[in-house]
Parts: structure tokens; sequence; C-alpha cells
């Protein structure tokens, strides 16, 4: 095929051995573009055998366990089943995100396997299996803070697939204004009484434990809220993107919480969740990234097929240069998150990334964006219904603002990435100035 061939003329430009072995190596989609270069044959100083391996497991698994069903379970009221965790478990692809020590193989694995598997769930669209992400960000605080008794209960069952766990901040009124969540816990004798509202709460309406924001007497705090406790009601929210996972508003009425669900001390949950913020946002770059490629694939193989005025539609100079700066985009993108996990492979600092992760979610949403926009123009009519050869772009194109908005907004992070790169010199001039 016209992919096949296009391959076999890059790989014999090169020299006889390195042509071999590229063909060896390659993996998945042979056009160019359509996959990360080192999937295409190229060396990479990043990966080996076992980053290989753990590629094909989650490719063979989106392939047999996700893609085949996401379309009916997008239509489903009760979306993807929650068991499909525990056959991600089962697999070997969900437990990379959890310590070893509660049945996860965290360990085992680094940053760049962690990136594989973000990058390899983003080539099915719809939510499916998206609750593994959020379960990635709700977990670490109690696993890094909770005490003994409630890490031994909430991580293992998460880990296994059996439950899941919903990070629980925003409210209506406090998206990326974390600082000013109004949510109140009042502590009496052994339990807290907790009241407010929680909105945009990814998984909520399905979650089993929430890690939830509060303000306490010392200032922002962590509790553990559980499904079933009275006074917690949960509604499932109606979102722009196909979603087979769901976001949900949550209400607490004099919720009793249990002392002992606590997350770490009271008074620290602030700088709990800000040590939490960089790992989710490289986890919404890594998906906007594949979303974003997700959008050329789609493109370049319909401008290989369509025929338009005479010609196929690749031979028109406009639409190769749509989907070269397509192109363009997606590998500097790409590029950027295997930066950001060497770092974080590395043992980087958390808190001396919070610019640079800003930045690369940042870079993926607008990536992502101008993916989608071009995609869409070059299926043309195709590409507003839902249906047909152009539903999957259709779907991408309403996926852009959930990468855009939550884990903080793209305005949000610029100002921040400033605000922290001038935070010493101004502190420095107004001590001179006072002097």
């Amino acid at each position: 095929n016209m992919a096949q061939a296009l391959f076999q003329v890059r790989a014999s430009s090169v020299h006889p051995a390195t042509s071999q072995a590229m063909l060896q190596d390659v993996f998945g989609e042979r056009l160019t573009g359509c996959e990360p270069t080192w999937y295409q044959g190229f060396p990479s100083a990043y990966y080996n055998d076992s980053h290989r391996a753990f590629r094909k497991k989650c490719r063979d698994f989106v392939e047999n366990e996700m893609k085949p069903h996401a379309d009916e379970w997008i239509k489903s009221p009760g979306g993807y089943p929650v068991s499909l965790h525990e056959k991600a478990y089962k697999a070997g692809v969900q437990g990379i995100v959890f310590p070893k020590e509660f049945g996860g193989s965290r360990e085992d694995h680094d940053y760049f396997h962690e990136l594989i598997l973000w990058d390899e769930l983003g080539r099915c669209t719809g939510g499916v299996l998206a609750q593994l992400s959020i379960n990635s960000m709700g977990m670490p605080p109690v696993s890094a803070h909770g005490s003994k008794e409630l890490k031994a209960r909430v991580i293992p069952p998460v880990v296994r697939g059996e439950k899941t766990i919903a990070l629980m901040i925003s409210e209506p009124h406090a998206g990326s204004d974390v600082a000013g969540i109004k949510c109140t816990a009042e502590k009496h004798g052994d339990h807290y009484v907790v009241n407010g509202q929680k909105k945009w709460i990814t998984g909520g309406h399905r979650a089993d434990f929430y890690t939830c924001a509060v303000r306490t007497g010392e200032g922002m705090s962590l509790l553990l809220i559980e499904k079933g406790m009275p006074g917690l009601s949960v509604r499932k929210m109606e979102t722009q993107f196909d979603n087979s996972n769901g976001t949900a508003f949550v209400t607490l009425e004099d919720v009793k919480v249990p002392a002992s669900n606590l997350i770490g001390k009271e008074g620290e949950g602030f700088k709990y969740l800000m040590h939490n913020f960089n790992h989710e946002r490289f986890v919404i770059a890594v998906g906007a990234s594949r979303g974003s490629r997700n959008c050329y694939e789609e493109s370049i193989k319909y401008a290989l097929k369509r025929k338009t005025f005479g010609k196929q539609l690749i031979e028109h100079q406009a639409i190769r240069l749509k989907l070269a700066e397509m192109l363009r985009q997606i590998e500097a993108v790409h590029d950027s998150c295997e930066r950001v996990a060497y770092s974080l492979s590395k043992g980087v600092p958390d808190l001396a990334l919070g610019a640079t992760c800003a930045l690369l979610k940042v870079n993926s949403s607008r990536c992502f964006e101008y993916c989608a926009r071009e995609a869409s123009q070059i299926f043309g009519g195709s590409s507003i219904v839902r249906e047909g050869q152009g539903m999957l772009v259709e779907r991408l194109y309403r996926d852009v603002r959930q990468a855009a908005i939550p884990g903080g907004s793209e305005e949000i992070l610029l100002d921040f990435t400033i605000r922290q790169a001038v935070a010493k010199d101004l502190k420095k001039q107004k001590k001179a100035a006072k002097m």
C-alpha cells in the first residue's frame, strides 16, 4: 500500500544495516507521523526492550478490549463497565502507576512506561478507561500522606481495578483558583462535618472514594470521603465531549467523615495538591499529544484516498501544508513530553518542574486545537456529522476543551509560568526598595 511504499523509500535512503534495523523495529502504523518516531524505527536514547514489550501490551489491550466497544459504551448511560479496570490490571496495563507494596508495579517501571501508557490509551477516544488517569491523580495524596489503615483499605482495591477514586477539588466558583474553595469541614470530636459543593468531578458518579479538598480551621486539608456516606449526593453532568466515563456535580450536606480519614496533616492540603498537579498536567499533555496525532493520522489517510478536482487530495499543496504544520507541532510536543518524562525519571524535584509542566500542557492543548481544526477542514462536510468517515474527527474536535481547561486553564498556566520565573527577582527588588 501507499504507506508501506513510502516507508520503504525512506528506509532505503539510509545505510543498509541501519535500514534493516529500522524495518525490524517498526511498530504500528508505518505512514510517517502516525506514530512517534521511535515506533517507526528511528533510534532513541529513552526506550529499551522493556518499553517495547509494554507498548505491545498496551496496544493489544486498546485494540482488543477498548476500541471495539467504544461507540457502544459512549451511547450507554452507564458508560464503560468498571470491570474493564480489572481486565487492565490482569493484563499488566493498570498497575504501573501504583506502588508495588499495594499490588502495583510502579517500582519496576519508569516515566517512559507511563508516557507509553497514556499515549496508547489516547488512541481510543470517548473517555474509555479514562478513570485510570483520574485514579492516578486521586491516589497520590493517599499513598504519600495517608495513615497505614487508610492506605491498606483504599489503595489495593483501586490498584486491582475493583474500585475507583476521584479527585474532588473544583467548585462552582473555584476552578483553576484552587485557593478559593469554600467547602468546609468542621471538627467535632472524632469526626468532621463537611458541607459544600464540588463540580466537574471526573468519574465522580461512579467513584467509591474521593480525595476531597476542604477548608478546616488550619487552612486547606484533604479528607477521604467514601461512597454511601449520608449527606453525599452525586449527579452526572452532560459534557461537550463524548464521555463513557463522565463528570459529576457533588453536594455534601452535613456529611460525617471520621477524623481517621484525614489525609496527612490538617492545614497541609494545599501543599499536597501542588505536588500532585505536575503529574496531572503531564498525563493530560500526553493524551492531548496523541489526540493531535489521531487528527493527523485520520487526515493524511483520508487525503491519500479522497479525490477532488480530478486528483488526490494529497496532491493539493494547501492540504500538504496543513498536514506538515500539524506534524511539525505534534513532533515538538511529543519531544517535550519525553523531556519531562526524562526529568521525572531522573528524580528532578516535582516543584522544580512546575513551569515546565504548565507550558507542556498549554503547548499540547493548543497543538490539539490546531490539529482538530485542520483535520476538520481537510474532511470538510464529513467532519460535522457524527457518522461516516469523518466521525472520529468530529469527536476529536469536541475533545479539545477537556485538554485545554482541566488541570489549569491555558491562561492560568501561562501566567503561573512567568510569575514563577520572576518571583525571586521581584522579591529581591522589593527587599532592596525597603532598605
